[in-house]
């Protein structure tokens, strides 16, 4: 998919691929990004649309649907990346929205769908998806403008395929052609439009944007407990959770210098007592533990910090890193530079004082500022959020509205 300039994040970027602007004139942002989340029926939403900014904040008390928002996103993400039905929906039937009936023959789903923006202007995805009583996309839609690109419906109960018809504009109007019922559609067209006529490489180039946005998400929940101990030396690539956090500074403090820089500048926002450095130090049985240099000569283990102190280390280690350090799976034929990162954080103040959470919602506003990192977070009481420029918050009560 060819794409003109786009910056990645100021100075810090050439490290782990990214690149710096040519000069200052304002670059022409087109990298692939998740504009819009549509939850027509999930789980306690109907008919819900969710703009997605650069920050962008879920706020509302329990059971509003916070979780529910960000674990369809993933979902999708994880179709756009050839995962199938069962994986990214372990328990579907939990997708369906509660007062949902079943037709005459039992059938119950739910819908969701997003917009991705890029290039190639806004591209729409549409799914509809059944819950029972078999698990299968029975229905999905492709769309920019006007234009349905992709479209597939469950023309035939008993087989394990749907109709498909995509775009062409050549001799026929469509192809048509069966794809399996529990993968994406849209992932698949890349194998199956040859891209020989205008129409079809306008499908492939809307298909693109949009499986380039979906699988350029990382779902991270820091776990303080599985960070305090040494961990053995690995790929160097932060876990979800990450339980590998000083095996990655290991890694990264030799590789990504300036970035490291600043992560130590932004834990001393964060941590009590002065932080001069942070360090990663191998022991003799092969693991690695991290240590707070004080600057003064002593080091405290992590195992000392408290959880809101991890936390906030671990978010901001994700919030100024990329791709290259996350344990994901990105479009690799895609560069970094060409591709906008999103961060899901479910729970993002848990264990965190006011002063973490602003530090890191700066943080995460000022690397939203340059397209480099995108943030979908959802915590409880949003007020704390106020006047922080470039944050956008979904206030949603408990019927799951905003």
């Amino acid at each position: 998919m060819a794409m003109p300039f786009a910056s990645a994040e100021p100075p810090v970027a050439e490290e782990f691929g990214g690149t710096l602007p040519p000069d200052s004139r304002e670059p022409l942002d087109v990298r692939p990004r998740i504009t819009e989340l549509r939850l027509s029926a999930f789980a306690g939403h109907r008919g819900a649309g969710f703009p997605l900014g650069a920050v962008t904040v879920f706020a509302g008390p329990s059971g509003s649907g916070k979780t529910t928002a960000l674990a369809a996103y993933e979902a999708l993400a994880r179709l756009a990346g050839g995962a199938p039905l069962v994986e990214a929906f372990p328990d579907p039937v939990a997708c369906v929205p509660e007062r949902a009936r079943p037709d005459g023959e039992g059938r119950r789903g739910f819908r969701i769908g997003c917009t991705a923006d890029g290039a190639e202007g806004p591209v729409r995805l549409d799914v509809a998806v059944q819950a029972e009583p078999q698990l299968r996309i029975v229905g999905e839609r492709l769309s920019a403008g006007d234009v349905v690109l992709l479209q597939t419906a469950l023309r035939d109960p008993g087989r394990r395929a749907v109709q498909a018809a995509w775009h062409t504009a050549g001799t026929a109007p469509v192809t048509r052609a069966p794809l399996p019922d529990d993968r994406l559609g849209t992932a698949l067209l890349p194998l199956r439009v040859a891209g020989k006529t205008d129409g079809q490489r306008r499908v492939l180039a809307a298909a693109e944007q949009m499986v380039v946005a979906l699988r350029s998400v990382f779902a991270c929940d820091p776990r303080p407990d599985c960070m305090r101990t040494p961990v053995p030396t690995g790929s160097g690539r932060l876990m979800p959770g990450c339980d590998n956090l000083a095996d990655v500074l290991w890694r990264t403090r030799v590789e990504c210098a300036r970035r490291h820089g600043r992560l130590v500048e932004v834990l001393r926002a964060g941590c009590a007592g002065p932080v001069h450095d942070l360090i990663a130090e191998p022991l003799f049985d092969g693991t690695v533990r991290a240590l707070l240099d004080r600057g003064d000569g002593h080091r405290t283990e992590l195992a000392r910090l408290g959880e809101g102190e991890l936390r906030h280390l671990a978010l901001a280690l994700v919030l100024l890193t990329g791709s290259g350090v996350l344990d994901m799976d990105p479009p690799g034929e895609v560069p970094d530079a060409l591709r906008s990162l999103t961060v899901l954080a479910d729970g993002f103040d848990r264990s965190l004082d006011p002063g973490q959470r602003r530090s890191l919602l700066r943080l995460a506003a000022r690397m939203g500022e340059y397209g480099h990192i995108r943030l979908v977070a959802a915590v409880q009481d949003a007020s704390w959020c106020a006047g922080t420029e470039g944050v956008a918050v979904v206030h949603l009560d408990r019927d799951g509205t905003p």
